[in-house]
């Protein structure tokens, strides 16, 4: 789908799409109300400036990613986050035993899954860095858990346009 297409999409057909970026529907509406956009790095501003999010906010957004290591579910964006993750090999049993278990001290830590933009990364990057988050205060990861999220936002956003 173009740009223009997506600017010309009825609204019920973006909004759908624009759920499968970031599942908030405060975000959703502020992207659909800047249509017609004129290019591309105007509808990732846009995108961008409207990913700051509250706690109930957060919460939903998370609910459609599955953990990192994990296949997507029908509650998922199953086409994107396979792909996002494929640097992550599933079937190395080392990379999976230590995913769960990483996984899991995060979740037990944070309260919540623990998110990276993977697109891009291997799962030893994705390991280091959940490592490295681990050690973050409350703020900071609650900080950095937005900030993923905003990353993923927009690598889908650009994917649904181009």
């Amino acid at each position: 789908m173009t740009l223009e297409e997506f600017n010309a999409l009825p609204e019920a057909a973006a909004r759908d799409r624009l759920v499968t970026c970031l599942d908030v529907g405060r975000w959703v509406d502020t992207v659909l109300e800047g249509r017609p956009y004129a290019d591309t790095g105007a509808l990732l501003a846009v995108g961008r400036n409207a990913a700051e999010l509250d706690e109930a906010e957060l919460e939903a957004a998370l609910a459609r990613h599955p953990r990192i290591g994990e296949k997507a579910g029908a509650r998922h964006d199953a086409a994107f986050s396979d792909s996002e993750q494929s640097g992550v090999d599933r079937d190395d049993a080392s990379v999976a035993d230590r995913l769960v278990a990483g996984n899991r001290a995060y979740e037990e830590r944070f309260d919540r899954v623990f998110l990276i933009r993977a697109a891009g990364r291997d799962a030893d990057q994705i390991l280091a860095e959940l490592e490295r988050r681990l050690g973050n205060d409350d703020a900071t990861e609650r900080a950095e858990t937005v900030e993923q999220l905003r990353q993923i936002a927009l690598l889908r956003l650009e994917q649904v346009v181009t």
